[in-house]
C-alpha cells in the first residue's frame, strides 16, 4: 500500500488539503491517501507530512514519519518545533509562490516610486498638482536575500528600468544586478538603497537584522518592503525611522506575531500598509510537481532535492 499523507496547516500556507490532494494525485498518476489535520486516521499510517506551522508536537505524534514537506519556501516555521522529529526536510520550490512574490515587490516598488500615497491624499481634498517626476533610472532598488525569489524579483524589477542590486550573506552574480555580500558588503548595498525589499530567510543571524544602523544607512526618504520575515525587522526601530522622516513609508506584509495583534501600532501609522502574509500563497496547481518529485524520490530510495540544512535554517 502507498504512504498516507498528512496535511498539517494553519490554513493559510500552501491551499486547501482538496486542492493538494487532487493536484499531488495528478502528478503522481495515483489516487492518494491524503488525511487533513487532526483528522488523520492513525497516526501510524503516515510517512509523508505536507506542513505549514504545525501545531508544536504534532510531527512528534507520527510515529513513521518518513519525510516532511514544507508546503512554503521557508522551513523556520518547522524549526522552531523542538520535537520536531529527525527525519529530512524539503521545500517547495513553487514557479507560481516565486512570480507572486516578485509581483508583490514590484506593486509596491511602483506604488512608491509614481507617487501615489502623495496622489491618494491628494484626491481626497480635490486637489491637482503634479508631484516632481523622479527618473526610473535614478531611482535604486536593493532586494536582500538572492535565492530563488529574491533573484526572480531583483531581475523582473530591473527589465523595468530601476537600478537594482541586490545583498546575499554568500557571494552571487546575476546578469544585470549589482551584487554585494557579507558583512563588507551591507553597509555600501544600504547606502545606495532608495527601495529595500527584504527577501531573506529567517535564520539566528539575519533575527534583528534591519535595526535603527540599517534603516539609518538607507538614503533619507527610504521606502522598506517586507516580504520575509516579521523577525527580521526591530519594529521600535522602524517606527522611529518613519517616524523621524529618515524613512517615507513601508510595505509589511510579515510580523513578529500572526496575525498581527490587534493593538500594534503598524495598524494605524499613517505610513504603513499592512498585508496579512499574502505576498506569495502557495498554489497546488503551480506546486504540486515540486512535492510530486521528492515523493518519487523518496519511494525509490534516491537523494532528495531541495534538502534543508537544519544547522543553517534554509
Amino acid at each position: 500500500m502507498a504512504a498516507a499523507f498528512a496535511y498539517v496547516s494553519n490554513a493559510q500556507g500552501g491551499g486547501d488539503a482538496d486542492g493538494w490532494r487532487q493536484r499531488l494525485g495528478a502528478a503522481l498518476g495515483e489516487a492518494i491517501d491524503l488525511r487533513a489535520w487532526p483528522d488523520i486516521g492513525d497516526a501510524q499510517d503516515i510517512e509523508i507530512a505536507l506542513a505549514w506551522k504545525p501545531p508544536p508536537g504534532a510531527l512528534a505524534r507520527l510515529p513513521n514519519l518518513r519525510l516532511i514537506i514544507s508546503t512554503g519556501m521557508g522551513v523556520d516555521h518547522l524549526l522552531v518545533d523542538p520535537a520536531l522529529p529527525d527525519v529530512p526536510i524539503v521545500r517547495v520550490i513553487d514557479p507560481g509562490l516565486v512570480g507572486q512574490m516578485a509581483e508583490y515587490a514590484v506593486y509596491w516598488t511602483l506604488h512608491h516610486h509614481r507617487d501615489m500615497e502623495a496622489y491618494s491624499r491628494q484626491q481626497r481634498h480635490r486637489r491637482w498638482h503634479e508631484v516632481p517626476f523622479t527618473d526610473t533610472a535614478t531611482r535604486r532598488v536593493g532586494v536582500m536575500g538572492l535565492g530563488e525569489i529574491g533573484a526572480d524579483t531583483a531581475r523582473k524589477i530591473a527589465r523595468l528600468g530601476f537600478a537594482t542590486a541586490g545583498w546575499s550573506r554568500s557571494p552571487r552574480a546575476i546578469d544585470g544586478i549589482e551584487c554585494f555580500s557579507g558583512a563588507a558588503g551591507l553597509t555600501a548595498f544600504l547606502q545606495r538603497t532608495d527601495i529595500l525589499i527584504d527577501v531573506l530567510p529567517m535564520t539566528p543571524q539575519t533575527a534583528g537584522m534591519l535595526d535603527a544602523r540599517a534603516f539609518g544607512l538607507l538614503p533619507r526618504g527610504a521606502f522598506f518592503i517586507n516580504m520575509a520575515r516579521g523577525g527580521h525587522v526591530v519594529d521600535n526601530d522602524l517606527i522611529a525611522a518613519l517616524d523621524s522622516g529618515h524613512l517615507a513609508g513601508a510595505a509589511l506584509d510579515v510580523f513578529h506575531a500572526e496575525p498581527l495583534p490587534a493593538d500594534h501600532p503598524f495598524w494605524t501609522h499613517p505610513k504603513i500598509k499592512v498585508t496579512p502574509h499574502i505576498a506569495g500563497p502557495t498554489n497546488p496547481r503551480t506546486a504540486a510537481e515540486s512535492v510530486a518529485q521528492n515523493v518519487r524520490r523518496l519511494r525509490a530510495g534516491e537523494a532528495l532535492v531541495n534538502l534543508i540544512d537544519r544547522t543553517a535554517g534554509y
